[in-house]
C-alpha cells in the first residue's frame, strides 16, 4: 500500500528542475590583453557550469586588434551563445568593440547607444598621418587586413557585410535603431530584464551546434575581475602608465642620487616595469618618450651649470611637448591620449624636483665640511705656547687642547693661529692675521 502512495505521488508531483543559470559580466573601457583574458577565463567558466549564455555588457571606445582578435576567436569556439549587449544608454561599441559585437552569436543594444567607427590606428613610432611613405602603406595593409576580418565575420554571423566594411574603410557610425534596420545587430533592449524576455526561446548556433536559450525564471551570476585582473585593467589607462613612468625616472634618479637607499631604487625598478607593461597596450611615439628624457638631462644639467634659466625653461618645454607626443592618437583613439592637466601637473612639478630639491642636495654636497679633520682646516686658535718651526707647542681650539707644528719661524704665546692643516692628530699651523 505504502509502495502504491509513493508511486502515485511520482505522477502526482512535479520532479524538481535546475533553474536555468545566466552568467553576466560588464566591460567598461579599452579592449586589452586584460580584456581579453578576462572574457575568455568567463566563457571557460560558463561553459564549465553549462550555462544557458553568457552577456557580455559592453562599453567601449575601443582598444588592440590583437586583443581584439582573441576574443573573437574565443566565440566563434564557444559552445554557449554569447551575447554582447551595448549598455548603459549613452555606451558605445566603438572600434574594436563593433568588431566584437558582430562577432557574437546575438547583438543588442539599449537606446542611446551607438555602434561603428572601425578604422584601424597604426602602433608605430610616430609621423604624420598625411605622409605618403612606407607608414602609409603598411596602414593600407592593416586597414585592408581589418577590413576582410570585420567582413568574414559579418558573414558567419549573417550581418550586414557591406556596412561592416564601410566601418573600416570610412569609420561609419549608427545608433541603435539604425543598426537594428541595417541588421548589423539583433535585438534592441533599454534593459537586461527587458534583454533576457527577448532572448528566451531564442534559437542561435554555436560551435556545439544549435542552441536554443531558456531564460524564464533563470539565475543570473554577475561576474567581475579578480583583483590582480583589476590592478592590470587600471595601469593599462594612458594616464596611469604615464604617472608610472615618471615615478619610475624619480626612483633610479633618487637611487643613484644617493647609493645605498634601497627603497627609491626598489619603487623606481617596478613603476618602470609596470609602465612598460602599460606601453606595450598603447600605440607610444618614441619621439617624445625621447624629449622625455632629454627634459631630464635639462634638469640635471640646470642643477650643474649656471644657465640663469634657460635651461629649466627648455626643459619644461621639451617635457610638455614630449608628453603631448609620447601617445600617437587621432579622432578615432581621443581616448588614448594623456591628460593635459595631468601632464602640466607632472612638468611643473618636475622641474621644481629637479631645480630646488636636487639642487639642495648638490650644494649640500658641496658645502665645506663641518665636522671631523677637515672642519678644522681654515679655524682659527689661541697658542698656549711659544711656537718655532719644527718645534711641537700647544693650541686652544674649540675648546679643545691641540698638539700643533707651525709654519712660520716663531709664534709667541696668546698669538692668533690658522689651521691650514693636520698630520696625524696634530695641527699644522701659521700666523693670522
Amino acid at each position: 500500500m505504502k509502495a502504491f502512495i509513493l508511486t502515485a505521488l511520482l505522477f502526482i508531483l512535479p520532479l524538481p528542475q535546475n533553474k536555468p543559470k545566466i552568467d553576466v559580466i560588464n566591460i567598461d573601457g579599452t579592449i586589452n590583453p586584460v580584456t581579453a583574458d578576462f572574457i575568455h577565463n568567463t566563457i571557460e567558466r560558463a561553459g564549465k557550469e553549462k550555462a544557458e549564455c553568457l552577456i557580455i555588457q559592453l562599453n567601449t571606445p575601443g582598444g588592440l586588434l590583437k586583443s581584439t582578435r582573441v576574443i573573437v576567436s574565443d566565440f566563434f569556439s564557444s559552445g554557449i551563445p554569447i551575447i554582447v549587449y551595448v549598455y548603459p544608454p549613452g555606451a558605445q561599441a566603438a572600434s574594436a568593440g563593433t568588431i566584437i559585437t558582430l562577432a557574437a552569436n546575438i547583438a543588442a543594444m539599449a537606446p542611446g547607444t551607438n555602434i561603428g567607427a572601425v578604422h584601424p590606428v597604426m602602433m608605430n613610432e610616430g609621423g604624420e598621418s598625411n605622409k605618403k611613405d612606407s607608414t602609409d602603406i603598411m596602414m593600407e595593409k592593416v586597414t585592408n587586413d581589418a577590413a576582410a576580418f570585420i567582413r568574414s565575420i559579418a558573414e558567419k554571423r549573417h550581418r550586414n557585410i557591406e556596412w561592416a566594411e564601410k566601418a573600416v574603410r570610412q569609420s561609419l557610425s549608427l545608433s541603435e535603431t539604425e543598426a537594428l534596420k541595417e541588421k548589423v545587430i539583433d535585438l534592441t533592449a533599454k534593459n537586461l530584464d527587458s534583454l533576457l524576455v527577448q532572448l528566451n526561446g531564442y534559437k542561435t548556433e554555436t560551435a556545439d551546434g544549435p542552441k536554443i536559450i531558456h531564460t524564464k525564471n533563470a539565475e543570473v551570476s554577475i561576474i567581475e575581475m579578480n583583483a590582480i585582473q583589476k590592478f592590470l585593467d587600471i595601469i593599462s589607462d594612458p594616464n596611469i602608465a604615464y604617472i608610472l613612468m615618471m615615478l619610475g625616472i624619480y626612483g633610479l634618479i633618487f637611487e643613484l642620487s644617493n647609493p645605498g637607499s634601497i627603497l627609491p631604487g626598489v619603487v623606481g625598478v617596478i613603476s618602470i616595469i609596470l609602465a612598460f607593461y602599460s606601453f606595450h597596450t598603447l600605440p607610444i611615439n618614441y619621439a617624445g618618450l625621447a624629449l622625455i628624457i632629454f627634459a631630464v638631462i635639462l634638469f640635471i644639467a640646470e642643477i650643474k651649470v649656471a644657465s640663469h634659466g634657460l635651461l629649466t625653461a627648455g626643459g619644461i618645454i621639451s617635457f610638455i611637448i614630449g608628453s603631448l607626443m609620447l601617445i600617437n592618437t587621432d579622432a578615432s583613439t581621443r581616448f588614448l591620449s594623456i591628460s593635459l592637466s595631468v601632464i602640466i601637473t607632472t612638468a611643473v612639478l618636475t622641474a621644481l624636483f629637479f631645480v630646488f630639491a636636487l639642487g639642495k642636495g648638490i650644494a649640500a654636497q658641496r658645502r665645506k665640511p663641518t665636522t671631523g679633520s677637515e672642519g678644522l682646516i681654515g679655524e682659527v686658535g689661541l697658542t698656549l705656547s711659544e711656537l718655532k718651526f719644527g718645534t711641537a707647542g700647544k693650541v686652544l681650539l674649540h675648546g679643545e687642547i691641540w698638539n700643533a707644528e707651525c709654519t712660520d719661524s716663531k709664534v709667541e704665546e696668546g698669538e692668533n693661529v690658522k689651521v691650514i692643516g693636520m698630520k696625524e692628530l696634530k695641527l699644522i699651523v701659521k700666523k693670522s692675521d
